[in-house]
């Protein structure tokens, strides 16, 4: 069995476990160690990759595996990795092995909350190996119908209307991905759906990309909270319960940028190159847009959840100015992005879990009465402003980097209204930190309030050393994306 299968396999492992459990400490058993196995494999998938490159394996794709599916199609279950790829399977690995802790706790129905959670898992692992634009497809749709039942059943507040709106609007973006995915088939003249292949025959027609590109770069550009069609992201990260919105904002929203940057723009250079402009233009809306907008808000989530709007619109931004440098801050700007809301939204849960409200008028002077939730709250805060030392700093700093690279006026200036957010950001961070953290505390509940406990700490300390190892040693995870992303970027290049 070829290595990567294992990430579709132990989750396939773990449902099986988790139906046959009786009682939560079996489930919370099965969890821990599905969760654990994938973690360890992720591990020694990274160190696997960067030894075959060590050792001078120059194969865009290592750790390939073909089996043939459906004939007639030419639909494979093909799966490969590369640097890019393996980044993100190591930050699925860990918002799944935190989010499980970060639910250790969680009532009613369990057992089927963990079921739907693992599915959601698996099709996110599946998306990630795979090279097949179906298979892709499929696991992308595995990923995204769990979350209408996981917010519509253990959400909070309007939690029917938000994963309605948020299932509606999403498999709207799969209807225009497929219709894109199907012309990138039958336009290619291709008899293989692999998308390594039809990149090297290169022969997508010109103006047949000029309509493919755009449906897929929306399709997927949908789940990458681009504007306008970012509305459902925020109502979506607000009622789903913890350890959903860390999977849906750390992770599920990053299959947005790595298929824009995995398909549309790889397969579809010319077109890319040409329409780029107008997807630069709603990218950079949604950077200062999502800034502002977290400026405005009352309520923990919706803060961090247009704070992610602000962030995901800056992956997108930085694949589109067609540069290495650029591209290189986009895949660590998912990670970092992925990590530190995974971080924040799992303190707002153990937060709420204990004061009962995400009101920030109805918060103050939690460093008194939880000191360590709120010393990692600080932590998180200064990750999401771009305080060097930490992940966001290394990320953002590439991507404005690289995009200053553009000779184009046209690219500096939006550049330099993009990094505007950064100073919005640091403006929500401070004052956001300042109110609810100290003063005196006036939660009615003030006299009840506990820290945090042992499965929240082991949570939130994974994602703070996460965080602070990607932003005090970011070199070798830059060095194996940039060599991954040269390939799609010299294609790119006019």
């Amino acid at each position: 069995m070829n290595f990567l299968s294992i990430f579709v396999l132990i989750p396939l492992l773990m449902l099986a476990g988790l139906w046959a459990a009786r009682g939560i400490k079996a489930i919370r058993g099965v969890m821990v160690t599905g969760a654990s196995a994938l973690l360890i494999a992720s591990v020694v998938l990274t160190f696997l990759y960067l030894g075959e490159r060590s050792a001078g394996n120059t194969a865009e794709m290592l750790f390939r595996a073909d089996t043939l599916w459906y004939a007639p199609l030419h639909i494979s279950y093909s799966v490969g990795v590369d640097g890019i790829s393996v980044a993100m399977l190591l930050l699925s690995a860990v918002i799944v092995f935190t989010g499980t802790f970060a639910s250790w706790r969680l009532q009613p129905l369990t057992k089927e909350y963990f079921l739907w959670f693992t599915l959601l898992s698996m099709g996110v692992f599946g998306f990630f190996i795979s090279v097949d634009l179906f298979t892709m497809f499929m696991f992308y749709e595995i990923a995204l119908i769990p979350m209408y039942l996981l917010i519509g059943v253990w959400g909070s507040g309007r939690k029917e209307y938000a994963a309605m709106k948020l299932t509606l609007m999403l498999m709207g973006g799969s209807a225009f991905l497929l219709i894109g995915i199907l012309g990138i088939y039958f336009g290619s003249g291709a008899t293989t759906m692999n998308l390594l292949e039809i990149a090297q025959l290169h022969n997508i027609p010109f103006a047949q990309q000029c309509i493919w590109f755009p449906l897929t770069f929306l399709g997927f550009g949908v789940l990458g909270a681009l504007f306008p069609f970012h509305t459902w992201s925020p109502d979506g990260h607000a009622s789903a319960p913890t350890a959903v919105s860390m999977l849906h904002a750390g992770v599920l929203m990053k299959l947005g940028g790595y298929g824009c940057f995995r398909i549309a723009m790889y397969l579809m250079p010319e077109a890319a190159n040409e329409l780029s402009w107008i997807f630069l233009i709603l990218t950079g809306i949604s950077v200062v847009y999502g800034a502002f907008s977290a400026c405005v808000q009352t309520d923990l989530k919706y803060i961090n959840a247009y704070s992610s709007v602000s962030h995901c619109g800056l992956v997108l931004f930085a694949i589109l100015m067609l540069n290495q440098t650029a591209a290189t801050g986009a895949i660590l700007q998912m990670l970092s992005h992925g990590l530190m809301t995974a971080l924040f939204f799992a303190l707002i849960g153990m937060i709420y879990g204990r004061t009962h409200t995400r009101d920030v008028r109805e918060l103050a002077g939690l460093m008194k009465v939880m000191p360590f939730l709120s010393v990692c709250y600080v932590i998180a805060g200064l990750a999401n402003l771009g305080l060097p030392g930490l992940s966001g700093f290394i990320a953002e700093m590439t991507i404005f980097v690289g995009a200053f690279q553009n000779a184009s006026q046209f690219h500096r200036v939006l550049t330099i209204i993009a990094c505007s957010s950064i100073v919005i950001t640091a403006v929500y961070i401070l004052r956001l930190v300042g109110k609810i953290l100290y003063g005196t505390c006036t939660n009615k509940h003030h006299l009840e309030l506990t820290d945090a406990t042992w499965d929240e700490r082991v949570a939130v300390i994974c994602l703070i050393v996460c965080v602070a190892g990607l932003g005090m040693a970011p070199f070798w995870v830059s060095h194996m994306i940039g060599e991954s992303v040269l390939p799609v970027v010299s294609q790119l290049i006019p």
